[in-house]
């Protein structure tokens, strides 16, 4: 026996339909947009409750539970030849086709190469705004080194200059100092014991 739709202002008086006729009778609602309102709903739940949409998807679950009781069946033998080297195993295809293996091999093999930095990649994207503030960091301290380095640069070319100058003058210090002594040895004042025998001489 089918239950009573509580909306249905035929049906027995119950709470639904005491308010519905209400509403209906102070004009708040009209049957109009009650039909409007009901076909809306049901056009929205329909892949819900519709008949036909609830047959598709018990076949299609019924498919799926089939499919599963005889994965369950051939548990043994499956997991046999999941153990089993695929080795030495030839794919039947097309020699249409074969180019485009090919290429698909090619595009497998670069992948699985670079399979370990993708995920590297993928694992670093949570940590990329602490690396760049760490970059950021990194490159103010790089721009102070090069900036003492270049301090740096210009205090050795200047010391390199002085000690170029330093180096010219040294020969002609050497030679002053040498001509300095040469004058020395020439013009050397006599001994103070020779002038006093001359006084003495004269004086007898």
């Amino acid at each position: 026996m089918a239950a009573a739709n509580p909306w249905d202002p035929a049906s027995a008086p119950n709470a639904a339909g005491l308010l519905l006729g209400h509403f209906v009778a102070s004009g708040v609602v009209t049957q109009k947009n009650l039909e409007i309102e009901l076909l809306r709903l049901e056009k929205d739940t329909e892949d819900v409750v519709h008949p036909y949409f609830l047959a598709q998807k018990c076949h299609t679950l019924q498919s799926m539970n089939n499919h599963l009781e005889v994965v369950l069946k051939e548990k043994r033998s499956l997991r046999q030849r999941l153990l089993k080297p695929m080795c030495q195993e030839n794919l039947p295809i097309e020699a249409v086709y074969h180019r485009y293996m090919v290429h698909l091999l090619e595009l497998a093999v670069t992948f699985i190469e670079r399979l370990e930095n993708h995920l590297e990649t993928i694992r670093n994207i949570p940590h990329v705004d602490a690396n760049l503030k760490k970059m950021s960091m990194a490159l103010a301290k790089m721009d102070i080194l090069v900036t003492e380095t270049e301090e740096l640069a210009e205090n050795i070319l200047k010391w390199r200059e002085q000690q170029e100058e330093v180096s010219s003058s040294i020969p002609k210090i050497i030679a002053e100092e040498n001509f300095l002594h040469n004058c020395d040895v020439i013009i050397s004042p006599l001994p103070f014991t020779s002038k006093v025998s001359v006084q003495t001489i004269n004086t007898k």
